[in-house]
């Protein structure tokens, strides 16, 4: 079987969840003897290469569409359904914060795709998508898809939710490396260190989180580099953030490791998740987990999380007193090292892909 998985143009330029996600599950689908190809959306690809093609990215219909009606070949979609909208329409500043406080979520996703495009942050690879916009060619993609893989059922259900639309679908839930993040007694944890890890941006809501911990006794580590568009909201947590918060420029996952081993707790309290990759890491090795209650990260941590609503430093803060002053469950360490791995991810993907493809 030859796969050919097809991501966003800015996939490696601008790193994010996915390009974890794309990477480890064709490294590991490759072990299992899948012949797996990673490309991007503006390039040119011989399909005739490819028994299947797997999408990432729904909310990107644009870098999708013009593949699927240049080849009859099956295709499926691990979608990433990020809801930006609380945030975009309340909490982003300038002209567009006005704009959004105003449009649907997908009116809203539709500006932004044209913005990129029109500020040469991503290519268009055809006009298809100027013309059916954001909720229809969603739509198309869905009804043309022949096997839908969420990260989580929640995810799967607010598709269908959103756009009335049923298909065929798989859970691949999100995982970790294991020859990475292994846990060990080599450091004790610090039970006023803090970690944030994530890529510096509004949707992260680091901002609120600075802010719940400006001068307490908390020593906060917010480790990631800034979005390339959101400079100036990372010089406000700059501006805003008092000694004991500490910022550390984007770093490789073996660096991470002493960090995950020496703190008590790793946060997100962001707008949305799906479940947050620096989480499952964090959990894998020791850390208590203070995760933000929208999205569906209840699905992956259930009553091992701490949550917080990201509106309310107040709430951000008790949160983390609590993680802070409760003891690590090593039951459920156990259960993120056994079931969510990247192997594991790749194993379930490739019994999907044997769905549409039959091997022998």
């Amino acid at each position: 079987m030859k796969v050919a998985i097809i991501a966003r143009s800015s996939l490696y330029v601008l790193p994010g969840g996915d390009t974890i996600q794309i990477i480890n599950t064709a490294k590991y689908l490759q072990q299992l003897n899948v012949a797996v190809d990673i490309k991007l959306a503006d390039e040119k690809i011989n399909y005739k290469k490819y028994d299947l093609f797997h999408f990432f990215n729904l909310i990107r219909p644009a870098d999708i569409l013009h593949h699927i009606y240049k080849t009859p070949k099956p295709f499926v979609v691990t979608p990433l359904l990020i809801d930006y909208s609380e945030y975009d329409r309340q909490y982003r500043k300038g002209f567009s914060g006005k704009i959004f406080r105003f449009l649907s979520s997908d009116n809203i996703e539709y500006i932004k795709t044209i913005a990129r495009w029109m500020k040469g942050q991503q290519k268009l690879s055809g006009y298809l998508y100027l013309f059916k916009g954001q909720s229809k060619s969603i739509k198309t993609i869905i009804k043309k898809t022949a096997l839908m893989l969420p990260n989580s059922e929640m995810e799967y259900r607010q598709l269908e939710q959103l756009y009335s639309l049923s298909t065929a679908y798989c859970v691949i839930p999100n995982g970790i490396d294991k020859n990475i993040f292994m846990p060990s007694n080599r450091n004790s944890k610090d039970d006023h260190m803090v970690l944030c890890v994530a890529r510096i941006e509004g949707l992260k809501n680091q901002l609120n989180l600075i802010k719940a911990l400006n001068n307490s006794v908390y020593k906060l580590f917010i480790i990631g580099n800034p979005a390339a568009n959101q400079l100036n909201y990372y010089k406000k947590c700059k501006n805003i953030a008092a000694k004991n918060i500490h910022f550390v420029n984007h770093l490789s996952h073996e660096k991470l490791i002493e960090y995950y081993q020496t703190a008590k707790v790793h946060i997100l309290p962001s707008w949305f998740e799906t479940c947050g990759l620096s989480t499952l890491e964090a959990a894998a090795m020791g850390c208590n987990i203070v995760v933000t209650n929208r999205g569906y990260t209840k699905e992956y941590f259930k009553e091992n999380a701490f949550y917080c609503d990201p509106a309310s430093p107040s709430s951000i803060l008790e949160k983390i007193n609590a993680a802070s002053n409760t003891p690590a469950c090593e039951v459920f360490q156990q259960k993120i090292l056994n079931d969510f791995t990247w192997q594991n991810a790749a194993l379930k993907t490739f019994n999907a892909y044997k769905k549409i493809i039959p091997t022998t």
